[in-house]
């Protein structure tokens, strides 16, 4: 059988990049059952109250759901069920270091296989206040303006 090639995204955290700063962004793999990888391959999976959090020097995944797979059997698996991460020693003490800081957090950002294995990433985030979030949009919404006002100028409607 050949092995998958490039990278299929089966989740993605959206909100988190509304409601965080993301600082810095790392790839780990996910310690998964048979029934959670079988789920993932058919794109199911939710990020939305998930986090990362260390645990006796190793990096954790809560709440994440990926819900049980419809055709196994009495061997499925708890949909909320905490992960382990799989990162290196070096990338785990850098992490918990930073994560020494006041305000940051550890969010996934997006869940996804990577030349077939399952991979999530995180991104080291700092919380954004309403006014963060306000300039954002505004940053936004003149971008788009200025695209559009050169959509138009390029197709010689001034």
């Amino acid at each position: 059988m050949p092995r998958e090639k490039g990278r299929k995204v089966v989740s993605s955290n959206r909100r988190a990049r509304h409601d965080y700063t993301i600082l810095d962004t790392y790839e780990a793999g996910m310690a998964l059952t048979g029934t959670e990888v079988k789920s993932l391959r058919a794109g199911r999976a939710s990020l939305v109250d998930a986090f990362a959090q260390e645990k006796g020097r190793e990096i954790y995944l809560y709440g994440m759901h990926i819900p049980e797979y419809t055709q196994g059997t009495w061997t499925n698996h708890e949909p909320r069920r905490t992960r382990k991460l799989l990162l290196n020693r070096l990338e785990i003490d850098r992490l918990l270091g930073k994560l020494k800081d006041d305000g940051v957090t550890l969010v996934p950002l997006s869940v996804y296989f990577n030349d077939g294995w399952a991979k999530v990433e995180l991104g080291l985030a700092r919380g954004k206040k309403s006014y963060d979030k306000r300039q954002d949009l505004a940053k936004r919404d003149a971008d788009r303006e200025i695209q559009r006002a050169a959509g138009r100028r390029g197709k010689g409607m001034s």
